[in-house]
């Protein structure tokens, strides 16, 4: 029992010790497929969550921000699966090049969006060093993720459509980003965990308890 205690407690400790950042061919692979079945769930949600923002929008310009959750939703589980410096941006960029290669509507700005959408996620887990990844550091990468998707769209589509447009996008992105993409990512996380199939995965040592 106590060599069972001691065990226990080193791993509940783990995140808050110096973090392994160098990528391992596990991770490597781990990140592929995580990018390929992101990849198919922003396939899947194109054309309804496309529908779906232009809808609300119709109700209130910029209110289909609620929508864009599910496109981030790649840089959050890589983030928090691998736990590696880039390993948001392989995830999510990776997933937006299947998007755009299998017919996204967007075209190559879905790998732009992609770009700065994993970049927006990366910036959270920088700042707290890759060593964090609690339920509120999931949801904050996922508005980190949101910022990112919300300063590209405004560059490359949304500076002339005026400032209510773009606080009311915001917002909604923002609200998106934190339940779409990082709250859902975050149980899917622990999830998988649970399951066994983390187990070369920090996450998936701690089993029931993602900190």
């Amino acid at each position: 029992m106590r060599v069972f205690k001691v065990i226990h407690e080193k791993e509940d400790t783990m995140t808050d010790q110096k973090p392994r950042l160098s990528w391992r061919v596990v991770d490597f692979v781990t990140a592929a497929i995580l990018a390929v079945a992101c990849g198919c769930i922003f396939l899947l949600w194109n054309q309804p969550g496309d529908l779906w923002t232009k809808a609300m929008d119709a109700l209130t310009p910029g209110l289909g921000g609620i929508a864009v959750g599910i496109w981030l939703i790649g840089g959050v589980l890589g983030g928090l699966i691998i736990r590696k410096p880039g390993a948001a941006l392989f995830v999510e960029l990776l997933a937006a090049c299947m998007s755009a290669a299998l017919g996204s509507q967007w075209g190559i700005g879905a790998v732009y969006s992609g770009i700065v959408q994993g970049l927006g996620a990366e910036l959270i887990l920088l700042i707290v060093l890759y060593r964090r990844f609690t339920l509120p550091i999931g949801i904050l990468t996922g508005m980190g993720s949101a910022l990112g998707a919300f300063v590209w769209e405004f560059i490359a589509y949304n500076h002339a459509k005026g400032a209510l447009f773009n606080v009311t996008y915001f917002i909604t992105t923002q609200i998106s980003g934190a339940l779409l993409a990082g709250l859902l990512g975050w149980f899917i996380v622990r999830g998988l965990a649970q399951t066994g199939a983390l187990d070369r995965f920090a996450a998936g040592r701690e089993r029931h308890e993602l900190v």
